[in-house]
Parts: structure tokens; sequence; C-alpha cells
């Protein structure tokens, strides 16, 4: 569920003709990265937001999201708050809109050779990076090798898997040549390299250019406190044209009901994050400043579980686990309604590769004490299973003021110590989480993301695939 104030006169008036993005920030409704196996919740309902139908030149845009921006890496950034500033700095060749229907970007046309090879885009003459200097061929041939390198630590390098050669014949002609076709490298690869420009990346670096950004697209950066706001301002040389607002800002708010002040008090224009679920059932219907649209997301509330740890890995263990949760009685408690009991890791309003007649896992509190027994894991006088001396405990990290999924994690927990496991809370901030799920120093987290879907393609290669940077 999602919705925007009804912009006035001036401030959050006319959005720039672009991949929509607010839209796309809600559609994309993710916050972090899994790790190992997904024990699955619900997929949650969100919604994309309208637009002035009369454009007006000035003022500010205020969007208020959950948690930081870390970094401005177009390679590195994952998650609705930091891409919701991504993708006003950069552009990538081609883009997906709102239907899922390929469109121009940066690249005005391109041809795909009868064996699925040959990838060859047409670039847009006279395109200019935020500093003036013009976008060429090898600006692309140069991101591609810079972020599909693992060495990189981008999270989509995986995505450029396939690419054996980058050739640039003239600086307007960029050819790929995969060594094994690839269905999803239009729709995900060439759709999610932002491009950064070669003469100022490779003059600073990486780890300067994730705080000193320059891109090609709509809006450049005016200053950025990754844990307070992230300001942007028009690019008045944008190749599609200068966006009627002047400043694009994005405020900090972890705190869900704060955000929904700011919403009713007109101190934000939208958020890039929903807040708490009473608020969104309260907005959901029109009122004098609000429009509101319902729809079914992409994304399924999940707990990913780091499949290299001692108790994790076993796959009883983790079967109990999905015996022992009451996943209806989330939905109906927690989400009070507003979600749809997941299957699997795609969405059901992605029909046409939604398939419901998968293995399901029953609210089954017998069935889960019967596979612990199997695994070993025998009750102890506290009640707590243990097998060889140790405990049938772990930890799960929730983001720091995440008030609208802590409640879903507490009710796990106690649903796990009436079958004898001991599921620890604690809480981090996204960034630490996201880097102890890749680094599997961290048990389980909780959060939503898209795995399979994004951009109309069913494949989840970041997420899913044995070399995603994100799995």
């Amino acid at each position: 569920m999602g919705y925007s104030r009804r912009p006035s006169s001036g401030a959050g008036a006319g959005l720039v003709r672009r991949r929509d993005f607010l839209k796309r920030s809600l559609l994309m409704g993710a916050a972090a990265s899994s790790s190992g196996a997904l024990l699955s919740l619900s997929a949650s309902h969100e919604a994309a937001q309208g637009q002035s139908d009369t454009p007006v030149r000035g003022g500010t845009f205020v969007a208020v999201g959950h948690q930081e921006v870390p970094t401005l890496s177009p390679g590195k950034a994952v998650g609705n708050v930091p891409l919701f500033v991504i993708y006003q700095l950069y552009d990538a060749l081609i883009e997906v809109d709102e239907n899922f229907e390929v469109q121009p970007a940066l690249a005005e046309s391109w041809e795909i050779s009868d064996d699925g090879l040959t990838y060859t885009f047409k670039l847009r003459e006279g395109v200019l990076f935020h500093d003036g200097e013009e976008l060429t061929s090898e600006d692309v041939k140069y991101t591609y090798e810079f972020y599909g390198d693992p060495e990189s630590g981008s999270t989509i390098s995986g995505q450029a898997a396939d690419i054996e050669s980058i050739d640039t014949p003239d600086p307007y002609t960029v050819v790929f040549t995969l060594s094994q076709p690839n269905a999803t490298f239009l729709r995900l690869t060439a759709n999610n390299y932002y491009i950064v420009p070669k003469h100022y990346h490779e003059e600073v670096g990486e780890e300067v250019f994730e705080t000193q950004p320059i891109g090609t697209g709509a809006f450049k950066l005016k200053e950025w406190r990754a844990a307070e706001f992230t300001e942007l301002e028009a690019f008045d040389d944008y190749f599609r044209g200068r966006p009627n607002i002047n400043i694009l800002r994005q405020d900090i708010v972890p705190e869900a009901s704060v955000r929904a002040i700011a919403m009713e008090t007109g101190q934000a224009d939208t958020m890039t994050w929903p807040p708490l679920i009473e608020d969104n059932l309260r907005f959901a219907s029109d009122t004098e400043n609000f429009t509101t649209f319902v729809s079914a997301s992409l994304s399924v509330n999940h707990f990913p579980l780091n499949n290299n740890h001692p108790i994790l890995s076993d796959k009883r263990v983790r079967q109990a686990m999905m015996y022992a949760f009451d996943r209806p009685r989330q939905i109906e408690d927690v989400q009070q309604g507003a979600a749809t009991l997941a299957t699997s890791n795609l969405s059901p309003s992605l029909m046409q590769w939604f398939e419901p007649l998968v293995t399901t896992y029953e609210y089954d509190p017998a069935k889960a004490r019967e596979l612990l027994e199997e695994a070993g894991w025998t009750i102890g006088s506290d009640g707590i299973r243990e097998k060889d001396g140790q405990k049938l405990t772990f930890t799960c990290t929730t983001i720091t003021g995440d008030q609208a999924r802590r409640p879903q994690a507490e009710i796990l927990q106690q649903q796990l110590l009436e079958v004898g496991i001991d599921m620890q809370l604690s809480e981090a901030p996204i960034t630490a989480i996201q880097t102890g799920l890749r680094n599997n120093t961290i048990d389980a987290s909780l959060y939503n993301w898209n795995y399979g879907g994004t951009n109309g393609d069913p494949d989840a290669p970041t997420t899913l695939s044995s070399d995603g940077r994100s799995n």
C-alpha cells in the first residue's frame, strides 16, 4: 500500500519525465539482502503513487525513508531508501517502465543477434555527466568491467558473469559478447548497471566516488549525510530536459509513526518505505490531501537464514521452524489481513510465473517436534533443546527502529520456543546486517525482498544464484 500527498503549486509539483522514481521505489519493496534459506512469512501489499497533472517549475520535494543511505555507488546500493537516490543520480542503457516494458535510456536503440550472444547498443549523442563531460562508449565499458569484477565488492557483479567481451567500435556504439545466451541480460543486467564517468571514477577511485558521485541523472548531489538526509538538486543539462523540481530531498526517519505524521502535516510529500500497517490502512481511503493506490507487491516478508551456521545448516531444523511458524496468525494479528500467505519466493501478483502447486508448510508444531527429535535435538531441563552439549539457539537481528516488523520476530520467537528452539532478538543498522549476512557473521534477520519478478523477469540471480553477491 502506498500513497502520496497531492502536490501543491511549487513544492513537490511536476515530477521529472523519467522512470517514475517514486512508483519504482515503492514497487521494489526491498530493504536488505538474503543469506541462505528463506523462512517465508507473506507477500506484503504496497502500491505506486500519483503525481500532479500540471507541472510547475520550482520547489522542494521531500520523501521520508526508514534507513540510512550508506553509499552513493550504483554498484553497491541496495534497498528502497538508497535506490531512491541512485535512480536520480544515474541512468542505465535501458530501463523498464511500470508496465514491465523495456524503454530506451542512455541507449537509443539496440540489436540482439539471432544466437542471443551479441547485444549491440547505440548510445544517444550529447548526453552529459554532471561535470559537463560527454558520455561515450568507453564510460559504458569501464562501468561494466569495474562493477562486473567481484573484487569491486559490487552487489551486481554476478549479473555480468556471462559477458565475454565488450567492444567499443566508435564513441556511441557498445557491443557485448556473451559466453552463453542469457535471457535476463536486457531486463536485469543492462537495466541495473548505472553508468559512471570513466575519467572521474578512474581518477578518484571507488571509495571517494561513493561519497562524491557524478552521473548522468536528472539530479546531482548537493549534500549527503548517510544517517540523516540526502539532498539533490536539478541537473540543468539533463538529456531529457531539466526536472521541474528544484530540490529532491530524502530525510531518514526510522520511526514509522513519525513518518506518518510527516505526511499528514505536510512535512513530507511521499515515503520510500511505508509506515505501520494501521497507518497504511487508515490512509487507504482518499482524502483531500492524499491519493491512495492499493496493489500486491513483488516482495516477500521473510527471515533470511545463514546456512553456514552449525545449527541452521541442518535442513530438518529449518523445516521444523517452518512447521512451528503460525504464519496465518502473523498475517491476521500483525499485518491485519493486508498480506497473502507466501508459498515460494515469487509473489502471487506475478501471475504469469506464479505456481501455487509447490511444497507448503502448514502450521504443525507436532511435526516440528518430530523433525527436531529426528535431528537429535532433545528437550533440556529449561525447555530448550540441546545436542552434544550445545543449546538449540541462534540470534535474529532486526533493523534498528523497525517498528513494523519487530512484532513479527517477537511472535516467531514465542512460537519457536514452544517447540524448544531459542531465538534471541537483537537490533542493528541495516548496513551492519547486510555486511554480516554476506560475511556469515549474522545468524538470521527479518525484512522483505524481491526474489524474482523485478523488471518483469522471474529470475533472481543477485539473491538466489550460487554466486549472487546478495545470497
